[in-house]
């Protein structure tokens, strides 16, 4: 009687297991009660169809805690349906195509995200660094992929510079051209710069230097002309410089 009770227990809890390892990336966190947040953003971005898809995918799983070091109402602005772009963006951010594990991750200096930037890796103590965050548990294997947990939410903050500098330079330039056409270079010259010196106050070194050095001097240059006309040319070569680059 005692082998038989033993016999079932054990096969209930190899079927356990089997039932497990067959859940998908999102089942596997839904299952784990610690990323309530990260399923919740994953449904509202509307990514749960990708993320239940064939893949494979290595997933960075941010745990709740992490989402609650984000400045106050962050979590609440994402959710909303207005910000759902931007909100896929920084959760396809936290995967990768294919199978990574730790071990080969450790090998890594880098890795490229489904959104299309890069994360840092490198090795820190007994574990792994991604970015600023570190793996606090890995290897965690579902039907479609394997997650490795991570104590801080990845933002892709040199892609969201990058963009914002395009869209200040087009912006400046939409506005500017219609009055350069028409005769008012001043107004021009002014727009101009003024969109060149927010470029500089969002931009950092580390994110855009190139960027930041064609603007600055293009700055300085246009500063030193007493010609409306020619500010506007210097401005608007600076522009065309970083947009191309920006491809």
């Amino acid at each position: 009687m005692k082998k038989t009770i033993s016999c079932i227990a054990s096969l209930f809890i190899m079927s356990s297991l089997v039932s497990f390892a067959k859940k998908d990336i999102v089942d596997t966190a839904v299952g784990a009660g610690s990323f309530k947040t990260l399923v919740a953003a994953v449904k509202a971005a509307g990514l749960v169809d990708t993320l239940k898809g064939e893949g494979p995918f290595t997933v960075f799983a941010p745990t709740d805690e992490a989402f609650a070091k984000l400045p106050k109402g962050t979590v609440e602005t994402l959710l909303k349906p207005e910000n759902k772009k931007k909100l896929a963006s920084i959760l396809t951010y936290h995967v990768v195509a294919g199978k990574v594990k730790a071990k080969k991750a450790a090998k890594l200096d880098s890795a490229k995200t489904v959104n299309g930037a890069e994360l840092s890796i490198k090795p820190s103590g007994k574990t792994l660094q991604i970015n600023k965050s570190k793996v606090v548990k890995a290897d965690i294997k579902t039907s479609n992929g394997i997650i490795h947990v991570i104590d801080a939410v990845l933002i892709p903050e040199s892609k969201k510079v990058a963009g914002n500098t395009v869209d200040i330079i087009k912006q400046a330039i939409n506005k500017g051209v219609p009055l350069f056409n028409s005769g008012n270079r001043s107004q021009t010259a002014a727009i101009y710069m003024k969109a060149g010196k927010e470029i500089l106050e969002q931009c950092s070194s580390k994110t855009c230097a190139k960027s930041m050095k064609t603007i600055k001097t293009a700055l300085k240059k246009a500063s030193n002309e007493k010609s409306s006309t020619t500010q506007s040319w210097i401005m608007r070569d600076a522009f065309d410089k970083v947009l191309a680059s920006s491809k």
